[in-house]
């Protein structure tokens, strides 16, 4: 539609930071970005409803919609609506799935299934969204239940940064948790929005060969 690039990306405001990055590094002309509160990271069961919400104030201003992100803990009913509303997201059960790509990440299933996975956007927020999120910060005794099963902190590294790694291997410590990171850098994620971006790059192209001179 005119003004805008062709392709409208809804996404986890969790992976803000990746996608700026992403699409500053590559030029993606193609696409918009839209960013939903991070928050709904907590409470997968909000996810389905803000999303068809955005896909409906989108189809205003674009004519092509991608959603960036994965079930995320909706049971499946976040494709109930991408179903609905003939919408693509991106592969995978969560974004761990997607930034270590899914032969990866069954890989570290199967071999540690008590894991407890972070990334770069998790480090930085881990007390407001682990710590505080799961109420340990009014009740710390709580810890040793909700992480009875777990055996190992396992950081995702997005961007090697070494604030985020000891951050990382304090939260470890924090949940009394073995830790260990892998360096997946943007996995699926840039793959994924890189075939959006070429398949509607010609638009933008086109387009400015229209511009008037």
């Amino acid at each position: 539609m005119d003004g805008a690039a062709p392709v409208l990306v809804i996404a986890c405001g969790a992976l803000a930071r990746e996608i700026v990055a992403l699409t500053r590094l590559n030029r993606w002309s193609a696409l918009d970005v839209q960013c939903l509160p991070p928050e709904l990271h907590n409470r997968p069961e909000k996810i389905p409803a803000a999303v068809k919400a955005a896909i409906g104030a989108g189809r205003a201003t674009h004519d092509h919609i991608f959603v960036a992100y994965a079930d995320c803990g909706t049971g499946g009913l976040l494709d109930v609506v991408l179903r609905e509303e003939h919408v693509e997201r991106l592969p995978g059960a969560h974004c761990y799935e997607f930034f270590a790509t899914a032969a990866e990440f069954e890989k570290l299933s199967n071999h540690e299934p008590g894991t407890f996975y972070l990334t770069d956007f998790l480090v930085r927020h881990f007390d407001r969204l682990v710590i505080a999120g799961l109420g340990l910060d009014r009740h710390p005794e709580l810890a040793s239940e909700y992480f009875r099963n777990y055996r190992k902190l396992t950081y995702l590294v997005q961007k090697p940064d070494a604030s985020l790694a000891a951050a990382a291997r304090e939260a470890a410590a924090r949940l009394g948790l073995e830790y260990d990171e892998l360096q997946t850098g943007y996995g699926d994620l840039a793959t994924s929005l890189a075939a959006v971006a070429r398949r509607h790059e010609h638009t933008v192209t086109l387009e400015k060969k229209a511009w008037p001179r």
